[in-house]
């Protein structure tokens, strides 16, 4: 790390700030993509996928806080793998993690055309994603980072906005509708559901990627997770489950707009409040198309940073003090992904990179209780070995049914990871790092 970037580096965030960012990272997968896994699995088919991917992430978020308080490093999961693996360990979290990172910000750039297509019908989806990505990546060039507090306001609102839906729904709520045709493609289609229910928590690991900035990480950390899991798990359940009883699943399992789209059955697609909602909507998942754009940028500056990636991509702009070439190419790998796929796609490779990075990140965490027995742990995982056992054992399952589910997809993922392997075992790379 250079000189400048330490200095750049300020320890500011308190619990509320993390909570905010977890939240703000994640919370736009409550409102889109979740339901693209009532078109595989129906609604209770659905509901037993996500109640399995909530057991995984609770008890991934316990584990992984562990890792994150004892290596505060903006790394996050390469840092702990290399630490743990090795060279090849480092790879492979990296990889999985910018490829989660990468593939992240296209799916909600698709929500966030889709909500504008929805208030405004002439005005089409990819353009709307396309200038997204133009504004957001401009900010982040210029310096102006999401300051903490504007993730807390943005982060808040898009909270009290579900609460809100929820109570508007909550009413016209029909359990007949909900358990209609409740799991048409039987159990096949729970696990074929599982990368959507992951939809729901993805990426709320990137607090590990601030971990630098945190004051008092020994607390501090710990705090932000734990508040930020309850917080989605409340969420995610809720707005799932009353989204259900307002209409038949196969009305809104194939859009990116099914809240507001509810709004519309229950109020009337001209209601001011549906109108409103759709509005207000984009500021939740503006927050999270910030947050993960920061987050990629970080992560391919830390692998270039650290040789595993080209150097020119670990330069800072000497002027704006911003990793200037990591959000370009970041940027133009999210927008051939959006010109490549659709939504659903998008979201399963998404989730495909983010349980490799969960798998490894968990073997880490049993290798370094080993390996380094006298690390300082100011958080330890409660239950060890069990919590991050069970994480390990349903990441796993998550990973054989989404490469079952989606062989082409999985084979891309893993052709990519396999190439650079050779590459620097070939090129005799790996033996610097």
């Amino acid at each position: 790390m250079s000189s400048d970037q330490t200095a750049a580096l300020k320890k500011v965030l308190k619990p509320i700030h993390l909570w905010a960012i977890a939240v703000g990272l994640v919370i736009s997968g409550e409102y889109f993509g979740w339901n693209y896994g009532w078109g595989v699995s129906g609604t209770i088919g659905f509901l037993v996928a996500t109640v399995v991917v909530t057991i995984m992430y609770v008890t991934f978020i316990f584990s992984f806080t562990e890792l994150t308080t004892s290596i505060p490093q903006a790394g996050g999961p390469f840092a702990y793998s290399h630490r743990a693996f090795g060279w090849w360990g480092g790879l492979i979290a990296g990889y999985a993690t910018l490829v989660e990172f990468l593939i992240t910000p296209p799916a909600i750039a698709f929500a966030l055309g889709s909500y504008t297509h929805f208030l405004y019908p002439s005005i089409p989806i990819l353009y709307t994603a396309f200038a997204c990505y133009v504004i957001f990546i401009g900010i982040n060039l210029l310096g102006i980072k999401e300051s903490a507090t504007f993730s807390l306001v943005v982060t808040l609102l898009a909270v009290v906005e579900l609460l809100v839906y929820i109570g508007i729904v909550a009413p016209h709520f029909s359990y007949e509708t909900f358990v209609k045709e409740p799991m048409p493609f039987g159990w096949q289609g729970v696990f074929a559901a599982l990368p959507f229910a992951i939809w729901f928590y993805l990426a709320i690991e990137g607090v590990a990627m601030v971990a630098e900035e945190v004051e008092n990480p020994k607390k501090t950390i710990s705090l932000g997770y734990i508040y930020g899991i309850l917080t989605l798990v409340i969420l995610a359940m809720a707005v799932m489950i009353f989204t259900g009883g307002v209409a038949h699943w196969s009305v809104l399992s194939s859009i990116d707009y099914p809240l507001p789209a509810a709004l519309g059955i229950v109020l009337g697609r001209d209601s001011g409040l549906t109108h409103l909602f759709a509005s207000l909507g984009l500021f939740g998942l503006i927050a999270s198309f910030h947050g993960t754009i920061i987050g990629y940028s970080r992560q391919i500056f830390a692998l270039a940073r650290s040789g595993f990636l080209p150097s020119f991509l670990g330069k800072v702009n000497p002027r704006f003090q911003t990793p200037h070439w990591a959000l370009f190419a970041g940027g133009l790998i999210g927008c051939i992904a959006l010109c490549l796929g659709t939504t659903d796609q998008v979201i399963i490779l998404a989730a495909l990179g983010a349980v490799v990075m969960y798998i490894i990140s968990m073997a880490a965490l049993f290798v370094l209780r080993k390996k380094e027995p006298e690390l300082e742990r100011p958080f330890t995982v409660p239950l060890f070995p069990y919590f991050p056992a069970i994480a390990l054992v349903i990441s796993i399952i998550c990973l054989i049914s989404i490469v079952y589910y989606n062989p082409v997809l999985s084979l891309w993922f893993f052709g990519i990871l396999l190439f650079m392997f050779i590459a620097f075992i070939v090129s005799g790379k790996y033996k610097n790092l």
